[in-house]
């Protein structure tokens, strides 16, 4: 029997199939968890909200990163230390697309500002001369309104299609909800969502991976070309950091994707991949900046001694 997608349906999340222990343990881990990527991505926000030097393109481009992670990481740790708490893997239907709309909102951000910041670190390497013409405050504003439009409009007309659908089960199989495990859910003919996928995923991940590998092939050109050797450590270690984060989220995203069209996969890997998309990003990103950074690293420190002057008086 079908059922609406519209009505508030409970649907059911894996078990995490632990112990009580091992529950206790995961709650305290995932509360910190969330604790650590809260505080750290504000922090970085705050720092270049309140540092005038760094209000230049590469910051304000950076700091739509830890607002991207700040809405994935809430789409996730939240319910799950809820669903610990009361040992119910139980969520409705309206808030399983919402907690789907923030995650696949998150992902896709993620990959616009990170191509967005390597287009920053090509002109800036490659162009420095036209840098301050290209990269305007003008320029800047619309790249950044470009971002959230394109990621709003694709997230929308994915969940969108999704709804249209009726489901027939309840039993979602990942930790989370996902427009590829809501799709299982359905037992109606889905492939205009598999095709719009399908498309997102070339045009998106692949347009990314584009403008990655050109940006650095060119970066990687001018940096051998050139003489300065303090320049050039500077822009390895810039640019390095950059790739490792863009690739980590490129390569696991990837996986997860295939991993649920190919049957044979291993729920356990998938839930893995998946997992890690949603916790190593938003925990790491603000760290790895803020530590490699030279400039943001040194603001951190100033507000956070300014902060405790001001706690001490």
């Amino acid at each position: 029997m079908y059922k609406n997608a519209s009505n508030m349906e409970l649907l059911t999340l894996v078990s995490l199939d632990l112990s009580a222990v091992q529950m206790y343990l995961v709650f305290v881990f995932g509360t910190l968890t969330y604790l650590i990527i809260v505080f750290c991505n504000l922090l970085v926000l705050a720092t270049i909200a309140l540092s005038k030097k760094m209000h230049n393109p590469m910051f304000i481009l950076l700091f739509n990163l830890p607002i991207s992670d700040l809405v994935g990481a809430t789409a996730f740790f939240p319910h799950l230390l809820f669903s610990i708490v009361t040992q119910n893997r139980g969520i409705s239907h309206s808030a399983c697309i919402t907690q789907a709309f923030m995650i696949h909102f998150y992902g896709t951000g993620n990959l616009l500002i990170l191509s967005a910041m390597a287009y920053d670190r090509y002109i800036a390497i490659c162009s420095p001369l036209r840098y301050n013409d290209i990269m305007s405050p003008k320029n800047v504003i619309i790249i950044i309104i470009l971002i959230w439009f394109i990621n709003f409009s694709m997230i929308v007309t994915l969940i969108l299609l999704l709804v249209r659908l009726k489901i027939c089960r309840t039993n979602i199989v990942d930790l989370y909800c996902n427009n590829p495990s809501l799709l299982k859910l359905v037992c109606e003919d889905t492939r205009i969502n598999n095709f719009y996928g399908m498309v997102t995923i070339v045009l998106l991940q692949g347009g990314a991976l584009l403008i990655i590998i050109y940006t650095y092939v060119q970066i990687l050109r001018t940096c051998v070309m050139t003489n300065h050797t303090g320049a050039r450590t500077k822009a390895f270690q810039t640019c390095g950091t950059h790739l490792v984060v863009f690739l980590f989220l490129q390569i696991n995203t990837t996986f997860t994707l295939i991993a649920h069209r190919i049957q044979s996969t291993s729920p356990y890997f998938r839930r893995i991949l998946g997992l890690s998309i949603l916790l190593f990003p938003p925990f790491l990103d603000p760290i790895i900046y803020g530590l490699k950074t030279t400039e943001l690293k040194q603001s951190i420190i100033m507000l956070l001694k300014r902060n405790i002057r001001s706690t001490k008086l």
